[in-house]
């Protein structure tokens, strides 16, 4: 056994926390210039953006290829080792690379510099050293570095890495924001999953419709809009003019009410117990919207109008069957 006390762990975890906030914090106090530059360069070529490093630094830059090619900017990683046997084929003169090395010498990404520069690409480097070889042979170089790992032995890439990770997220997001990436194209690099389907999916796919609507009219009977509310299993019914504009909707709730009030349920009229001015959705908005307006009214249906009139019902349990909810 360690020896070690809950306390000593938590402080431990604390001062980890601590120390590459610290890191991040002086990061961003080196944004200018350079930054814009390295925004420039990327927005400016017509291919695409390599990112590479080894080691620690390779797995940040594979994390940062992937947030760039997801957020409207190309990109894809290339392993500066394989890259001397082989992949140096996947870069073009189109291109433009982002090296990352905290040391700024690390002898695979270094042996890179000479067939980059003849191929004329673009070099951006993140390091922790502005003298050093990587550097000083970058068109632009953002400097990551930090004054002391959060390892206690000051050896293991933890400060280092991360703060290296949030150069990337910071050039990601510039160029996200400088090309007008809207939620349309994120969604379209992201069809699966939850994320895809509250970014994608729109009313009218999830929509009931047609005869799966519940509805009735203003002068039926209490009696006859329970069969309805029943039959479609919704626990609502829409209440219809005779030209499809919608009068109003009768709920559970409503019921409650019209029961407590003795009402008779085979002569009383919908438009005497309905609800008006209800909550209503439009076919093209974002099913994820809907979610919001329901939770936002504690509401579990929506009406969908077009032109004023009953196109669909929109229920909670559609949106859960979607995945959205």
């Amino acid at each position: 056994m360690s020896g070690h006390s809950a306390s000593s762990y938590a402080a431990s975890a604390q001062r980890t926390i601590r120390m590459e906030s610290e890191a991040v914090a002086a990061l961003e106090q080196r944004i200018g210039e350079d930054f814009a530059r390295a925004c420039e360069c990327l927005l400016g070529i017509t291919g695409r953006v390599i990112v590479t490093g080894m080691g620690k630094s390779g797995h940040i830059a594979c994390k940062i290829a992937a947030t760039l090619a997801s957020t409207g900017t190309p990109a894809f990683f290339v392993h500066p080792g394989e890259a001397s046997h082989g992949d140096m084929g996947m870069i073009t003169a189109s291109d433009a690379v982002i090296a990352l090395s905290n040391s700024g010498a690390v002898p695979e990404v270094i042996t890179l510099l000479p067939l980059l520069k003849r191929l004329g690409v673009p070099l951006i480097s993140m390091t922790g050293n502005d003298q050093s070889i990587l550097a000083k042979a970058s068109e632009v170089h953002l400097n990551t570095g930090v004054e002391t790992e959060a390892c206690p032995l000051d050896l293991a890439p933890t400060s280092s890495t991360t703060t290296a990770l949030v150069m990337g997220d910071a050039l990601a997001i510039a160029l996200l924001e400088a090309r007008g990436f809207t939620a349309d194209d994120f969604a379209f690099s992201h069809p699966g999953g939850t994320l895809g389907r509250k970014l994608l999916l729109k009313v009218a796919d999830v929509m009931r419709s047609g005869d799966a609507i519940p509805m009735v009219s203003p002068n039926a009977t209490l009696s006859e809009a329970l069969l309805e509310i029943s039959n479609k299993g919704l626990g609502m019914t829409t209440i219809s003019s005779g030209n499809g504009t919608l009068a109003g909707i009768f709920t559970d709730g409503d019921l409650r009410r019209a029961l407590d009030a003795r009402v008779d349920i085979n002569t009383t009229p919908m438009e005497q117990l309905m609800t008006t001015g209800v909550k209503t959705a439009d076919r093209e908005m974002l099913a994820a919207e809907t979610l919001r307006i329901m939770e936002e009214n504690e509401i579990s249906s929506l009406v969908v109008l077009e032109d004023e009139k009953i196109t669909g019902v929109l229920h909670l349990k559609d949106l859960l069957h979607a995945g959205i909810a």
